[in-house]
């Protein structure tokens, strides 16, 4: 961790730093997340104050991704997130994956960042060094379906420039996905089959009104709930046009998986 270079693993102290001398891009992301989880907004603060606490605390781990698709640049991705995916509980209980994406060459429309995500979590699918983990079903659609890596079911959250009516998931720069693994909620206790979960889930989603000045998103939901669906939550749509009515990732069991220069092109 914290080897030289924004696309290694880093502490966040060390991704500071070298976000000072860094292309303007990676300092406006880094500035815009950590004012924006640490800030207010109208008077109101971030709504998860678990991550808002979390950064005050210097806890997250940072990487930084020069481009949106080219093949070398999530392969070095993939290998960051399976060295967090060990390190991450030796360095904090709330240690997340922050991941700052080079913006485009041009705006994109919500469609587009849609594809955007859901070609870089399908990518490191195929690339995935571990089999798929065997207690989460391959079927999006059920309630128990979560993305994993390296055998680590993870919830991604992401960040977007789309957002711009509802801040808490707004990013100006680009895109930003945040890893948290499942065992980081466990740990924490709040996952929504345990009584502080479910208090922290009422505080949040009342944050989350005064924070956007909208109601919670209606996708918002748990993870294992019945009715309730993790991968739209990853990036909850703005508009229902422009997001996919079904998960674009196709999961298989299949380890280790075959094709890769086909699925690549």
């Amino acid at each position: 961790m914290n080897e030289p270079g924004l696309t290694s693993l880093m502490d966040q102290e060390t991704f500071a730093r070298r976000a000072e001398s860094a292309p303007g891009w990676v300092q406006d992301h880094w500035e815009t997340f950590e004012q924006g989880l640490t800030g207010t907004r109208d008077g109101e603060p971030f709504p998860c104050f678990f991550g808002a606490e979390s950064v005050r605390a210097g806890e997250p781990l940072y990487t930084v991704v020069p481009s949106l698709d080219l093949r070398e640049d999530l392969l070095q991705l993939g290998a960051v997130l399976e060295e967090y995916l060990d390190v991450h509980e030796d360095h904090s209980d709330r240690a997340s994956l922050v991941t700052f994406f080079k913006p485009p060459k041009r705006p994109l429309s919500e469609r587009e960042w849609h594809e955007t995500l859901w070609h870089v979590l399908q990518f490191l699918h195929l690339h995935d060094p571990e089999p798929w983990p065997a207690h989460i079903p391959t079927e999006p659609d059920h309630p128990e379906w979560e993305f994993s890596y390296a055998g680590v079911p993870m919830f991604p959250t992401c960040r977007a420039p789309f957002y711009r009516k509802r801040q808490s998931r707004y990013c100006p720069v680009g895109l930003e996905i945040t890893f948290q693994p499942r065992r980081l909620f466990e740990n924490l206790n709040v996952t929504a089959d345990h009584p502080s979960g479910q208090q922290a889930r009422e505080i949040i989603q009342k944050r989350l009104e005064a924070y956007d000045g909208h109601p919670p998103h209606p996708l918002l939901g748990d993870w294992g709930v019945e009715g309730d669906r993790e991968w739209p939550q990853y990036m909850l749509p703005k508009d229902e046009t422009q997001a996919p009515g079904e998960c674009p990732m196709t999961v298989t069991r299949d380890h280790p998986k075959t094709g890769f220069a086909a699925a690549d092109d």
